[in-house]
């Protein structure tokens, strides 16, 4: 995968692109929200309507898969699911391009980039914390209610998330960019491939779907009144159910039965669930770990990622990463679920 940079993407083309797609001027300036991934803007139209647009990275996902994530958002929405849709321009479309050329140079060299980018109804709300019993069931609610509206739809052009078909992936992108220190590379790679084959029998026979990808509870929002509500379908993609659960737990499995208990009863009043996944829950945090930092290789050249991530790379960096993945294979070996 090779990603591009944002670096065309001045705030006259995005304020042109977002009039276009809401036919009406922003009123006032772009306001940045904190995001290296994409790029993230919240403005005020000129008849007050509050909007959020998001400009994807360029390489990260093509047109097909992010029209996928949408197809799913727009069956949520469809079946009164607490989720955003994104707003349709004149012609019905939800998904739009901005294509950028920049002449630039003595000799006039052209550089162009082009911007996949959708416009949102910005929605407030806190970020959900699970205080109550009550917080987890509501919570395993939700999700066992987005299950049940992705469970028949496919998504070919999104990562499916099993040891085989993504974290080898993942390690091979890594090993082929020479970014390990070559006196560590032997014991990350022999120590990330053994991981890989210990995991990967654990998914034979598991049931996949479409998923949300990134369920954290940051991605879902407490509105008081209004219930919760469940963004940023960015990491959509098809995997186990559980993949859609872990991430919501205070901590690792062994010291979090009682909220997970607690989340799949809610789960359950929409979707049944396989108990049995609960031993692939400790793999997926391994697997997220080597995912992680793939895309972050990825973005390493990036200036808002290098401010973000100022000590990434370095031998230190690489030394707590083989430590990290020692400790959590020791996990997945002495508590298998």
């Amino acid at each position: 995968m090779n990603v591009g940079t944002f670096e065309l993407l001045t705030p006259h083309v995005a304020v042109q692109a977002i009039e276009s797609v809401i036919g009406a001027r922003v009123d006032g300036a772009l306001t940045s929200f904190p995001s290296y991934v994409n790029r993230v803007y919240g403005f005020r139209a000129e008849d007050d309507r509050q909007y959020v647009a998001k400009f994807y990275r360029p390489g990260r996902w093509s047109y097909e898969a992010i029209a996928e994530e949408h197809l799913l958002v727009g069956e949520c929405a469809a079946l009164e699911l607490p989720v955003v849709a994104p707003v349709a321009d004149a012609a019905g479309d939800v998904l739009h391009v901005v294509d950028v050329v920049d002449v630039v140079g003595a000799v006039r060299a052209e550089r162009e980039q082009e911007f996949c980018f959708s416009v949102y109804p910005k929605r407030s709300g806190r970020t959900f914390d699970a205080d109550r019993d009550d917080d987890w069931l509501r919570i395993g609610a939700l999700v066992g209610r987005l299950h049940a509206a992705a469970a028949h739809g496919a998504a070919e052009h999104r990562m499916t998330c099993t040891p085989e078909e993504s974290t080898a992936r993942f390690l091979d992108d890594l090993e082929q960019a020479e970014l390990v220190p070559p006196d560590l590379a032997g014991e990350f790679y022999d120590l990330a491939d053994a991981a890989v084959e210990r995991i990967a029998p654990l998914f034979d026979d598991v049931a996949l779907q479409r998923l949300h990808g990134d369920c954290h509870r940051g991605n879902i929002l407490d509105r008081a009144e209004q219930g919760l509500l469940i963004i940023d379908f960015d990491d959509m993609m098809i995997g186990p159910a559980v993949q859609d659960l872990w991430l919501l737990l205070p901590g690792r499995v062994a010291d979090s039965r009682r909220e997970l208990a607690l989340l799949l009863e809610g789960y359950e009043r929409f979707q049944p669930f396989d108990r049995r996944t609960v031993a692939l829950i400790e793999p997926l945090r391994l697997m997220r770990m080597i995912y992680y930092l793939a895309w972050q290789a990825l973005q390493r050249r990036d200036l808002r990622f290098l401010e973000s991530f100022p000590q990434w790379g370095g031998r230190a960096f690489w030394e707590r990463e083989i430590e990290d993945l020692r400790t959590q294979l020791r996990v997945i070996e002495d508590d298998p679920g």
